[in-house]
């Protein structure tokens, strides 16, 4: 992953400490989002369980759009990874 974003508006290629709007409190996650061609990569991972995830979409979508929708998937695998039900 590339160099950490200080700002709330995340870069393409640029990593971003997420919000507390975003995430459980005390927790960090990194967010990074590339550009590959006509589609957006955004990838979330949280640093203390060195887990990640992406999820991918066309590049005309907003990056906020891309952004809960990668939150969302590493909250659903911490959940199970941690043996916890699920929120649908």
């Amino acid at each position: 992953m590339h160099g950490v974003a200080d700002g709330t508006h995340p870069r393409v290629g640029n990593q971003e400490k997420v919000g507390s709007m975003a995430k459980p409190p005390g927790k960090e996650v990194l967010l990074e989002f590339q550009r590959v061609g006509t589609y957006m990569k955004a990838t979330a991972m949280d640093p203390e369980t060195l887990t990640e995830v992406s999820v991918v979409g066309p590049a005309v979508n907003s990056q906020e759009q891309l952004r809960r929708t990668v939150l969302a998937k590493l909250e659903y695998v911490l959940a199970k990874n941690a043996g916890k039900p699920v929120r649908k």
